[in-house]
């Protein structure tokens, strides 16, 4: 005698989908714009994060140290609020993606490799395109009280808008401030 089972799927307008994007998206939000708070707050404040980032390469080292900081507050910011959500997924993608290429690239995968790799950097890139995909769809969101400013009516294209000026972003970035010591390799 077969048995059937009633499988309940979960539609994207659910209240348990519409907490799982706020919980990802706040969650990124908070988690950016506290290293955004860390350089600016913390430890050797802007002018150490100046000195660290003239070490890595990326010059001048103050500019650098304060646009950083102040993308990574603006963007988690904009997260939180769920605001503008496609460019501050962009910011993100934009900041991991030189701190892969400046930092993170030459260490391997796993974080806990010594210099540590490129998980977690990558792991907070791939997940700043949920929020981006989902914007219109995201009702604890300013971007969705504004129904009329919808960024994208199609997912597809918001995540390939984000990947765009993200990587363009940070590919601007790398050309114009990456200038690495070759000795130091």
């Amino acid at each position: 005698m077969a048995t059937t089972h009633t499988v309940h799927t979960i539609t994207y307008t659910s209240t348990i989908w519409q907490y799982v994007l706020l919980a990802i998206r706040v969650y990124l939000g908070l988690t950016i714009a506290a290293h955004g708070y860390g350089k600016f707050f913390k430890g050797g404040k802007i002018a150490g994060t100046a000195g660290w980032m003239e070490s890595i390469g990326m010059r001048p080292g103050k500019i650098n140290a304060f646009m950083a900081a102040t993308t990574e507050i603006g963007a988690g910011a904009l997260l939180v609020l769920g605001l503008l959500t496609p460019l501050a997924c962009a910011a993100v993608i934009s900041l991991m993606v030189v701190a892969i290429v400046t930092v993170h690239g030459r260490n391997g995968f796993f974080i806990f490799n010594q210099g540590q790799g490129i998980e977690y950097c990558l792991t907070l890139a791939v997940f700043a395109l949920i929020p981006s995909a989902f914007t219109r769809l995201d009702k604890y969101s300013v971007d969705f009280h504004i129904s009329k400013l919808h960024w994208f009516n199609r997912p597809s294209h918001a995540v390939a808008a984000t990947l765009v000026v993200g990587l363009g972003g940070a590919l601007l970035q790398l050309i114009a401030c990456f200038r690495p010591n070759r000795a130091a390799k």
